[in-house]
């Protein structure tokens, strides 16, 4: 299946897209370009509000953006990777019986299928700014997120029940 037709369908079921996801075997080159996407989409979600703070403040954009850029697609997937790991080690105590690289499919793929709330999230940032509007849609972004991702990590480390 197409990545946006994967993404649709874990907003129905996000447990059966990580379990196909899982069964097409280990691919660490599909786990990079998951945790990729997302960062570039990230950083590509932050651009309106980059730009708010720059014409409010009298700031320079391009150093926001470079900014923005270097904390996105360098550091940020470096710490995912971080995340995941720690993920794992955390299951495992508790029983898990998967792989580090299920657990990082897992993490990977819940941040990308949310990137649609991440871009709307920039959007408010950007148009209309702080206050009830952006703290919804981040609570949105970070609830759905949390969902996609505890059904992974369910799905990648054989919890049962």
């Amino acid at each position: 299946m197409p990545v946006t037709a994967d993404i649709v369908a874990t907003y129905r079921g996000p447990g059966r897209v990580v379990r196909r996801l899982l069964d097409m075997g280990p691919r660490e080159d599909r786990a990079l370009a998951f945790v990729m996407a997302f960062c570039g989409v990230g950083f590509i979600a932050q651009l309106p509000r980059l730009a708010r703070q720059a014409h409010l403040d009298g700031e320079d954009l391009n150093m926001l953006m470079g900014g923005a850029l270097l904390g996105s697609v360098i550091i940020l997937p470096l710490l995912l990777y971080l995340v995941a790991w720690i993920t794992h080690l955390g299951a495992r105590l508790f029983g898990g019986k998967g792989t580090s690289y299920g657990a990082r499919l897992a993490l990977f793929w819940a941040l990308l299928a949310s990137t649609p709330l991440v871009l709307l999230n920039g959007l408010v940032a950007g148009f209309i700014g702080p206050g009830p509007a952006l703290t919804l849609a981040g609570l949105t972004w970070v609830a759905v997120f949390a969902w996609f991702w505890a059904s992974g990590i369910r799905q990648a480390q054989g919890a049962t029940g």
